[in-house]
């Protein structure tokens, strides 16, 4: 059981115990459960771009920006996946500059030549 779980099944049991112990308790009350999250929206999600059928003989970029452990992900990555998919491509894109989108930097036409020419992208934080 989840402690989220346990904790509404304790606070409910505490409430009811309460409850049944007043004095002014009647029978016909009545409790409900309310879920911690917001209603969500009825309308399905989309990205701005199809996804693709599998990463199979496509172009994959790999961007990877300026934290220490990005680049070491990136090559462990890039390993991987060459190996679960041989026929594929691999490009790299890696960014200096920190917290700055990379449409914002002097490089934001050779990024975007490089996001132009990829079928899917993985984004990398060395975090």
């Amino acid at each position: 059981m989840s402690v989220f779980r346990f904790l509404l099944v304790l606070g409910m049991s505490a409430a009811m115990a309460a409850a049944q112990n007043s004095p002014k308790a009647s029978p016909e009350i009545q409790y409900s459960v309310q879920g911690p999250w917001a209603e969500v929206d009825s309308i399905p999600l989309k990205g701005i771009s199809r996804r693709i059928d599998g990463l199979a003989g496509k172009k994959l970029g790999i961007f990877v920006n300026y934290k220490r452990a990005a680049q070491p992900i990136s090559l462990a990555l890039e390993k991987r996946l060459k190996a679960k998919f041989p026929s594929s491509e691999i490009s790299f894109f890696q960014s200096p500059e920190w917290n700055v989108s990379e449409i914002e930097t002097k490089d934001k036409d050779k990024f975007t030549a490089w996001a132009k020419g990829v079928n899917a992208i993985i984004l990398l934080v060395g975090d």
